[in-house]
């Protein structure tokens, strides 16, 4: 076979290879239906279900490309945490090892078109026949096969064509090992798949053109490469799937790097682990162990260190939403001083206070929904962390008063938590609305504001002030006549059909998530009132 036969011979066992297992990977997927995000969502509980989730999904359809996008999207959809994802990651780069097995075992073994002809002719029957069902999906996957052991045996031609003229044998020492690792890099980023570069690998190191040790080090080129489709998954995504993305990276560069320096020890490993087997001695065999050794070797060296890991990524791509979400004064150290851990509450619930207060007039101003939705995350994210701070407590030097704060500081969370609620509540229903406010609904509105300005005990930070009681007792007077008084107004436009029906409703829902959202606020600036740290006068009494 000349040069030119045997180039483009190659690149029509790459292009078939690709084609085979692209078609090979979608059949799959449609068949699979939502299998792929019940398994990877029910079957993440621990690390061990984790891991094999993710090598079982990626060995089903032959493509671990597809499963780290659907982790990396399902972290970003909030469906898996980063703890959960970190696993599945891990063990799609074990079920990607099939792909070599594939090939070892069965694509360079028997005579191709004694196999892949007849699954591409059934597969072809069974897609026709059942259009877009689940048999139509299979018989794709089917043919997808088939195509891609067309694929695997023309690259063996190609490269059996080029082994009488040129060999790559002589890339030796560290920087021909270097140049090999970057070409399996390169292969798999322009290619956009390990598994056919690994496929070229094995074949050409099958067909003699290159050392073990050479298609070895390519193979490890393909494992770092594969990442690229983890980063630009990540693009745009959220922190925690970057973070994921980030682990994915990282996996793959510290299994390559350990491979590649202890690349004579493991060839050796496996030398002697293949005879004792008892497999093939063939390159394809050795090589296959290699990925799955080397990738197996990547999860033992990572399972000690992945609790570092998470919390080293937890401190990257942080938002300003997730830097508010973090307790500022609530410490392990300060949960054993009664004292000051009774101050961190404190001044934790305040600042909690602060933003559900602010949502309220982010509300009542017609601020975006998803800008509060966010606020209202981290209200409840803090208010289970101050629960959980509380529960670590250390009573044994507390006083009997110090312990009976603790109930309150509970209430005066939750307090806040339902006025968060109530602030999305309150937006929503001003989105209904259609015609202009009534003069009514902007009073009522401005003395629900006054009264939340009273109440803000964060403003006072870090002095911790005390509410000006009487200020808010004028306050909640003047608001419950304005609510009453906006009630009647909206009611009697209603019914004489000065305002549409649904704009009435929308509008009375305003006003009644705004003064139940105002009586919370009052409730938690009662309790709190009680333990300010600095009074200005005995004669301010609580509410």
């Amino acid at each position: 076979m000349s040069d030119w036969a045997s180039i483009g011979s190659l690149l029509g066992g790459i292009g078939l290879f690709l084609l085979g297992m692209g078609l090979m990977t979608d059949g799959l997927k449609l068949a699979a239906g939502s299998a792929l995000e019940r398994i990877l969502t029910s079957s993440t509980k621990t690390r061990l279900r984790g891991l094999a989730s993710g090598a079982l999904v990626t060995a089903l359809v032959q493509s671990s490309s597809a499963v780290t996008v659907a982790a990396i999207g399902f972290v970003n959809a909030g469906l898996l945490t980063l703890g959960q994802s970190l696993w599945v990651l891990f063990g799609a780069n074990v079920g990607t090892t099939m792909t070599g097995w594939l090939v070892a075992l069965v694509g360079l073994k028997f005579k191709i078109e004694l196999l892949a002809l007849p699954l591409i002719g059934i597969g072809m029957a069974l897609r026709l026949s059942g259009g877009n069902s689940r048999r139509g999906a299979l018989g794709m996957a089917l043919a997808g096969f088939g195509v891609l052991f067309l694929g695997i045996d023309m690259l063996r031609e190609s490269f059996s064509g080029f082994t009488s003229d040129f060999s790559l044998n002589e890339l030796g020492g560290a920087t021909g090992t270097l140049m090999l690792v970057l070409s399996g890099i390169l292969m798999t980023v322009l290619m956009q798949s390990s598994s056919a570069s690994l496929t070229i690998a094995l074949t050409a190191a099958q067909g003699g053109l290159i050392t073990i040790e050479s298609a070895a080090a390519v193979v490890i080129g393909a494992n770092v490469g594969t990442t690229v489709t983890a980063l630009i998954a990540a693009i745009g995504a959220t922190p925690n799937a970057k973070r994921a993305a980030s682990a994915h990276v990282l996996f793959n560069l510290l299994t390559g790097i350990v491979a590649l320096l202890l690349l004579p020890l493991l060839l050796a490993l496996i030398g002697a682990l293949r005879g004792w087997l008892e497999l093939d001695a063939a390159p394809a065999v050795t090589l296959a162990m290699f990925h799955t050794v080397f990738n197996l070797l990547g999860v033992a060296l990572m399972w000690p260190l992945v609790s570092y890991l998470t919390r080293f990524l937890e401190r990257r791509f942080r938002t300003a939403e997730e830097d508010e979400a973090r307790p500022r004064y609530l410490d392990a150290n300060v949960a054993e001083v009664p004292a000051l851990a009774l101050d961190a509450l404190q001044r934790e619930v305040r600042r909690m206070g602060g933003i559900a207060l602010r949502m309220m007039r982010e509300a009542l101003g017609g601020a975006a929904g998803e800008r509060l939705a966010r606020d209202q995350q981290i209200v409840s994210g803090l208010n289970l962390a101050i629960a959980g701070f509380i529960a670590r407590l250390n009573r044994a030097g507390m006083s009997p008063d110090s312990a009976q704060r603790l109930p309150d500081i509970l209430r005066i969370a939750r307090y806040y938590e339902i006025l968060a609620e109530l602030a999305l509540e309150t937006a929503a229903a001003m989105r209904e609305t259609t015609s202009p406010a009534p003069a009514e609904a902007g009073k009522f509105a401005a003395q629900a504001e006054a009264l939340l300005d009273a109440v803000d005990s964060e403003k006072a930070l870090p002095e911790i002030i005390p509410i000006d009681t009487v200020c808010v007792e004028t306050c909640l007077e003047t608001m419950e006549e304005r609510y009453q008084i906006l009630k009647s107004h909206l009611l009697e436009a209603g019914a004489q059909g000065q305002l549409p029906v649904a704009d009435m409703d929308a509008r009375l829902r305003v006003a009644s998530a705004t003064h139940r959202a105002v009586q919370q606020a009052a409730k938690a600036a009662r309790l709190l009132n009680g333990y300010a740290l600095l009074p200005r006068s005995s004669s301010i009494t609580g509410l």
